[in-house]
């Protein structure tokens, strides 16, 4: 008996990646080219993300311009991201500081004595524990755009920190989108 395909949509972490990049961008910069350059995605990931973002339904296309369709896409951030991406760590390393260690938390969060969260990167001047980015491209996407970085970190924040962490971070999220 042959195999039958699994023609079932998922989401992948690019996806998500590109929605958050999207919400930074304020509808500067969302045509494709402009995505695939802010993000470091190339230009049939940037397509290939849109168009699984919109089967979700988390987006919508309005003069051939992606729209995010921010009460399911906050739905998924608070409820369901930190299930479909759980967070994978390391070891310590050199990085860019994430989660509560990144603004706009880390305002909000007093220091501790444990190590903080970074995504590994060379460019990394801070010592702590390994957080895998949603992306590999995304910290050094971070690095170029303030508002992605802190997106990136809350959306982090999100699906590892705890309920403390986590509700700021929602409460950020709504004041933002």
């Amino acid at each position: 008996m042959p195999k039958r395909p699994n023609r079932q949509p998922v989401l992948k972490p690019q996806d998500v990646y590109l929605l958050l990049a999207l919400a930074a961008c304020r509808d500067q910069g969302t045509t494709y080219p402009e995505l695939a350059a802010f993000t470091g995605l190339s230009m049939s990931e940037v397509h290939g993300a849109l168009k699984r973002a919109e089967v979700a339904r988390l987006l919508f296309f309005e003069a051939k311009r992606p729209r995010i369709l921010l009460p399911a896409f906050k739905e998924f951030l608070f409820h369901g991201a930190r299930y479909a991406f759980p967070p994978a760590r390391g070891g310590m390393v050199a990085g860019i500081p994430t989660a509560h260690a990144a603004a706009p938390l880390n305002a909000h969060i007093a220091p501790s004595a444990d190590p903080v969260p970074v995504w590994p990167s060379m460019e990394g001047l801070v010592r702590g524990l390994a957080f895998v980015p949603l992306y590999p491209s995304a910290p050094e996407a971070a690095l170029r755009s303030s508002a992605l970085y802190e997106n990136l970190a809350l959306f982090d924040a999100l699906r590892a920190g705890n309920a403390r962490e986590r509700a700021l971070a929602q409460q950020m999220f709504e004041d933002r989108l």
